[in-house]
């Protein structure tokens, strides 16, 4: 699992919603506003929140967006789940999204690696509640560093990636390559 710019912003917003009182609905443009998220972005993870019940709406005055329940009970789990799908490393372990595998049952590393990655992300996902996120606005911390430590699989997978972690990279800093 690696974190999307579409995750950080979601559970900023959920951050916001989670510090209103619960029958409080909060516009788009205030959540926007709150949250810095552009708001034609901002609208379709809210339509992706409020596909999977983790946001209700509410059209006309005094319409908007609330959470359904209290914020204890939203664990990251599912919001991860809302806004990026399989939470699982491979489909040949996803508990919503499973592909089989004609390997499923000779492949050690599924049952050795994979299944128990799995098991832990989705176990220290579910430990962390939207409550969480509330306390994290109201001292002020948005995610926004965030944003400048994802991990963007187009330069993992360049040589220029490869090269900056290696040895090579730090030998030819030092002069020595």
């Amino acid at each position: 699992m690696r974190l999307s710019k579409t995750d950080i912003y979601a559970l900023k917003t959920l951050g916001y919603l989670g510090t209103q009182p619960p029958d409080r609905f909060v516009g788009s443009e205030e959540l926007s506003r709150a949250t810095g998220v552009r708001h034609t972005y901002l609208v379709r993870i809210l339509a992706a929140l409020v596909g999977h019940n983790l946001v209700i709406s509410k059209k006309g005055q005094g319409g908007g967006y609330a959470l359904p329940r209290p914020p204890e009970e939203i664990n990251l789990r599912d919001v991860i789940r809302a806004v990026d799908g399989p939470i699982a490393p491979l489909a040949c372990v996803s508990l919503n999204w499973p592909k089989p595998c004609v390997e499923e049952s000779r492949c050690r590393a599924r049952s050795v690696v994979w299944l128990k990655v799995r098991d832990a992300v989705l176990e220290s996902l579910s430990r962390v509640s939207v409550a969480d996120l509330a306390e994290d606005f109201r001292r002020g911390v948005d995610y926004s560093e965030c944003l400048e430590h994802l991990l963007p699989a187009s330069e993992l997978l360049t040589r220029r990636g490869l090269r900056a972690t290696g040895p090579t990279r730090r030998r030819k800093a030092k002069g020595l390559g």
